[in-house]
């Protein structure tokens, strides 16, 4: 069925696209009978995976960008995820960059966009996540600084949002490396990183002593740093005992630039970017001895592309651009190949 429809929603701006399928799914999840039909019809394999005190059913999960304000998680739950991560959310409510800001690489599978890093705000998303009934789907939140925020009190934005939403959240996850916020990837810095892991993890200590469990934090790592920057930041994640890293963001790099005739700017999320993020989960599985939780994501449209991330030392994977081009079956299917 998405075969046939997937023409119809190409021939619609990207972002219009995106927001239509959304509140579809959002609607799905609202109505009883047909959230039955749909589980019925995606529900994927059971693959337990134990990951950071959590029992995922499957390691397949939905990553940050899809449903930025947490409006549609409880129907995208029916689609055999494993987890979901919302965001990213940023304390205040923000318009993001101008549109057009997503691009289609169509014959590539990949996307371009430039978003920004736009949404409602934390305390909407909290809101979301308090009054909906999320049932047993596991629920992470990537967070970020708002635009407006100097990079010097950047630290300020991300315990405001430790502080919201330990307490709702499964697992939360650290994201300084979208290439569309100027100046974000500059946390990734050894002597930056070092000031702001201490500071947020005093932030999730204390978080840790009012609700009585771990509150598990990761950070979201660029694919672009060269190995030194990513020796270093791996380094610097485990020194301050962080549970793991989002390996990886979107990529500006030559690597991939380099290959593709671009007309817009942005970062590259998809097909192309697959290789490069698979290269640098098994740089980060090295730098940390294996001893790192990984959650590999970037290019997987089907269970191979999952596959070679696990191989290469990821225990969940997430996908998105993926889904935009195979369709909500793509979850399933991929639980069923890793499952062979």
């Amino acid at each position: 069925m998405y075969r046939l429809l997937r023409p119809l929603l190409f021939l619609m701006d990207p972002e219009s696209a995106h927001v239509l399928i959304l509140n579809l799914i959002r609607l799905a999840g609202a109505v009883p009978g047909l959230r039955d039909a749909i589980h019925g019809i995606y529900k994927a394999p059971g693959k337990p995976v134990e990951l950071f005190g959590l029992r995922f059913m499957n390691p397949v999960g939905l990553a940050a960008g899809f449903d930025k304000d947490g409006i549609g998680f409880r129907g995208l739950s029916l689609l055999g995820f494993g987890h979901i991560e919302l965001g990213t959310v940023t304390p205040n409510p923000q318009t993001g960059n101008h549109r057009p800001r997503i691009f289609r690489l169509v014959e590539r599978e990949g996307l371009i966009n430039r978003m920004g890093f736009p949404g409602k705000g934390a305390f909407f998303v909290e809101n979301q996540v308090k009054n909906t009934k999320r049932g047993s789907i596991i629920l992470g939140v990537n967070i970020g600084k708002n635009t407006t925020t100097p990079l010097e009190s950047a630290v300020d934005d991300y315990k405001i949002l430790i502080d919201r939403f330990a307490p709702i959240a499964d697992y939360l996850v650290i994201n300084i490396s979208s290439p569309n916020t100027l100046g974000l990837r500059n946390l990734q810095a050894r002597k930056a990183l070092e000031h702001l892991l201490a500071d947020l993890d005093k932030v999730r200590k204390r978080q840790e002593k009012i609700l009585k469990k771990r509150v598990p934090l990761l950070v979201k790592i660029s694919p672009d740093m060269t190995d030194a920057q990513l020796k270093d930041s791996v380094e610097t994640i485990q020194y301050h005992e962080l549970d793991g890293v989002v390996a990886t963001n979107t990529s500006i790099s030559s690597q991939i630039t380099d290959q593709i005739d671009l007309e817009e700017s942005g970062g590259i999320s998809g097909k192309p970017l697959n290789h490069l993020s698979t290269k640098t989960i098994s740089k980060i599985s090295k730098f940390s001895n294996g001893n790192l939780p990984i959650i590999g994501v970037g290019g997987i449209g089907g269970a191979a592309e999952a596959r070679s991330k696990i191989d290469a030392g990821a225990s969940l994977i997430q996908v998105y651009t993926g889904l935009i081009y195979r369709g909500p079956g793509l979850v399933k299917d991929i639980v069923a190949g890793l499952s062979d």
